[in-house]
């Protein structure tokens, strides 16, 4: 018998017993009260029987109140009622209960209540202790005669013992007891068969909501007919097709979402909330040298680099994280690390890495740096000796002019060689990180002011006006010699690419915690699409009149590389026809070192 039987037959059991239990105290109750009013009818019915035997002028003849005495007695005798005969005064002249000498000593019933009320209204009644016999009596009483407005001649009283009503009403709850075992028992056995039959729909309910639980989608209900059970049963079965469409579509969904994973040449993870592996493709674990079992596990359990768990746990704060990480698992590796954190309805619920093998770019890189760094030292020696001998030959060719075209063409080439020289050196120095910059408190208002007053001559030259602009501004964090590189590259730009008659303006303030220097020309300008590579090694917008005018194409590479080794940046703005304005931006110094020593 299952938990839901025994309920419903416990509720149906108690239903029965609150029912039962009400309606016998109902009846107990109508029962006695009815009881009670026909025993006092009878009584009354015997009462005036018995005043019609006795002679209204007999409660005051004293000598005659032994016939009264058998009278009473004889009536006590044929019904087995107590039967008292009261005078108008309250005393007692006869009682069938006492012996009949002892009638006089019994105390006045005047002020029994049963005779009060006969008295006043020609009949009283109560249930009551008898002080005489010691015993709980029904008293009816009746005035003679009956009728209020005729002078009282006495008061016929008979009583009954009130177990009377106790045996009525103890009879009464015997048969109420056998119908309510009976009634109990019928009750538990239909609550049995009426919980059998409810329960079986039920229990294949459960069966078809369990099976749809566990994935196994199949299962349906049978049920046909047109009351509740059928809608609920045409809307399981529903929700089941439903259940199975999602299951299907979320199945083929994972297995293009793996079958890309397992294509990727990069390699992915993904863990939750709590750092535990959700997701790992091929390419990753083979990266990372992942083993056996790694999903519900942390990264520190699967993968011994502690750089890439503190990579993902950085996310929580820096939302998304991008390292290069050198591993050493089967081989040595450089890998690109880009992660992020997927929200879940609001808050972080996981965090997702992709893992990009940079091994051979970074290689090659090594080997072009190292190649420009050889090649460049290797082609500056002759280089020098070219120079130096065509300079010394121009001095010797005075007079023949030919000879000293010639021989300029030969050192203005071998100039531009060696500057170009010089500029992927220094290039190839920033970017290996050979190039040690010392950073520290730096004036720029001072710096920028010695810079442009170095270049005031070629501007002057040139025909191009100059122009400083300096704010007060506090000290910023560079190197003092990386800031006259990237400057002093501005300017030449600037005069390289400006016409006579136009402007440059140099100017220096301080911005949201940065020192932002800014040289603006009114030249030629840069056209838009050529904007997102004009810092680009070697990248020239227009490159015939860049390399008449002795630019190596380096110069712009060299501004950003020094800048954001500084921990600034650089940004460029310009229209064509109109001029270009060159802005980087340096930290401010904020320990409070006075730089007036540079």
């Amino acid at each position: 018998m299952t938990r839901f039987q025994l309920k419903i037959m416990g509720v149906l059991a108690l239903l029965v017993l609150v029912v039962v239990g009400t309606t016998s105290l109902l009846a107990e109750r109508g029962l006695r009260a009815r009881t009670t009013e026909n025993i006092q009818t009878g009584l009354e019915h015997e009462a005036r029987l018995l005043a019609l035997s006795v002679d209204p002028e007999a409660f005051d003849r004293k000598g005659d109140r032994p016939g009264l005495q058998r009278l009473v007695e004889a009536a006590s005798k044929e019904t087995g009622a107590r039967f008292t005969l009261i005078d108008a005064g309250g005393r007692v002249i006869a009682d069938s209960g006492v012996a009949g000498d002892a009638v006089a000593t019994l105390p006045n019933h005047a002020d029994r209540p049963e005779v009060i009320a006969a008295m006043k209204e020609g009949r009283g009644s109560r249930i009551r202790h008898s002080d005489t016999v010691k015993r709980s009596l029904v008293y009816v009483a009746i005035r003679v005669p009956e009728d209020p407005v005729e002078p009282l001649e006495g008061i016929v009283r008979v009583a009954v013992r009130s177990d009377r009503i106790d045996a009525a009403i103890g009879q009464l709850r015997r048969v109420l007891l056998t119908a309510v075992i009976v009634g109990f028992a019928m009750a538990l056995g239909l609550s049995y068969l009426l919980s059998v039959f409810s329960l079986r729909p039920i229990i294949e309910l459960r069966d078809v909501v369990r099976e749809l639980a566990e994935g196994r989608l199949g299962r349906r209900l049978r049920w046909t007919s047109k009351d509740e059970r059928g809608e609920i049963a045409a809307s399981i079965n529903r929700m089941a097709r439903q259940i199975r469409d999602a299951a299907d579509e979320a199945t083929r969904e994972k297995e293009r979402l793996e079958a890309v994973l397992s294509s990727m040449v990069e390699g992915v993870i993904a863990v939750d909330e709590a750092g535990r592996i959700v997701l790992a493709n091929p390419r990753a674990r083979e990266m990372l040298s992942i083993w056996g079992r790694f999903s519900g596990r942390t990264l520190p359990e699967v993968i011994r680099f502690p750089e890439i768990d503190e990579a993902f746990r950085s996310v929580a704060s820096e939302g998304i994280v991008v390292r290069e990480i050198e591993v050493s698992a089967e081989k040595k590796r450089i890998l690109l690390m880009h992660a992020s954190g997927f929200p879940k309805h609001g808050p972080r619920a996981g965090t997702v890495a992709v893992f990009h093998d940079v091994t051979e770019l970074r290689r090659v890189d090594a080997i072009r740096r190292d190649f420009v760094a050889n090649a460049s030292h290797e082609l500056r020696t002759p280089l020098t000796a070219i120079l130096g001998f065509a300079e010394t030959l121009g001095h010797a060719a005075d007079g023949e002019e030919d000879l000293s075209k010639h021989l300029d063409i030969i050192v203005r080439n071998a100039q531009r060689m060696s500057s170009l020289i010089d500029d992927l050196l220094t290039l190839s120095r920033i970017e290996s990180g050979l190039s040690s910059l010392e950073i520290r408190a730096v004036d720029p208002a001072r710096l920028v002011e010695t810079i442009v007053g170095d270049f005031a001559p070629r501007f002057e030259q040139a025909g191009i006006g100059l122009h400083v602009h300096l704010a007060k501004t506090s000290p910023c964090l560079a190197d003092h010699r990386a800031v006259e590189q990237i400057l002093s590259n501005l300017l030449s730009n600037a005069a390289r690419y400006s016409n006579p008659g136009s402007r440059v303006d140099v100017s220096l303030e301080e911005i949201e915690g940065f020192i932002e220097v800014s040289v603006e020309d009114t030249g030629i300008g840069i056209p838009s699409q050529d904007l997102e590579r004009i810092f680009e090694r070697f990248y020239r917008v227009d490159a015939a009149r860049s390399r008449a005018l002795g630019s190596t194409g380096l110069g712009l590479s060299i501004v950003k590389h020094l800048v954001n080794a500084m921990g600034g940046s650089v940004r460029v703005e310009s229209e064509v026809g109109r001029g270009s304005r060159f802005v980087f931006r340096l930290p401010v110094d904020r320990s409070g070192v006075d730089p007036s020593g540079d």
